[in-house]
This record gives structure tokens, sequence and C-alpha cells, in this order.
């Protein structure tokens, strides 16, 4: 069975910052790229950031370039999500999500997702 299993959310004040893990389980881990979404209330699912499947290469939404980064270890089976300088607009629940089977930005594209954690970030 496959799971996906999300960790690190919690309260920080603006400026600050958080470390999110996936903990991926059930398949050959390093056989799929990850991606990392986030749902705001009342907003649509939207994509944060994206590595293939040996975390040569990562993608960004635009809104959290310079300040987000993706990576992940394959030994761990974890991909990890560090994000500074925190915005109060980066509220939401964040995701993790496996095998992107139509591109990395689409959320409709990836079959397998974890639970959520939620980040909030006070002003």
């Amino acid at each position: 069975q496959v799971q996906l299993v999300e960790s690190g959310g919690g309260l920080v004040q603006a400026g600050g910052s958080l470390r999110l893990s996936c903990a991926a389980s059930g398949r050959t881990f390093s056989s799929y790229a990850m991606g990392w979404f986030r749902q705001a209330p009342g907003k649509e699912r939207e994509f944060v950031a994206a590595i293939t499947r040996l975390g040569r290469t990562t993608y960004y939404a635009g809104d959290v370039k310079g300040r987000f980064t993706i990576s992940r270890d394959n030994a761990k089976n974890t991909v990890y999500l560090q994000m500074n300088s925190l915005k109060p607009e980066d509220t939401a629940v964040y995701y993790c999500a496996q095998d992107p089977r139509s591109g990395y930005y689409s959320a409709s594209g990836y079959s397998t997702w974890g639970q959520g954690t939620q980040v909030t970030v006070s002003s």
C-alpha cells in the first residue's frame, strides 16, 4: 500500500522558517518524482515545488522561488520542503504528492497524496 505522511507544519511568525517532511512507503521511492502543493481556505490546491526522481532538477512556483527549497533523500524515502522568509499568505495546508503522470505543475496529474500538514504564518 502506497502511503505518504507529511510532518513539520505548525505556527510561525512572518519571516520565520519551517521544514516540512514527507515520508513515503509502499513502493520504490527513487522511481518517482515528488511534488508539494498547498491549499488555503476557499482556494484551489496550487503547485509549490517539485523534484525529479534523483533530485537533479527542481521546479518552483513563482511566489516561493528563492524562499522555499525542495530536496529529497532517497535513502530515507523522504522529500523535504524548507520554507524560509515565510509570509502570512503562505498559510495553507501543505500536501506532498507522488508520481506526476502529466507534468509537474498540475495537481490532477499526481497519483498519490498525503493527508496534509497545516502551516500558519502570523503577521
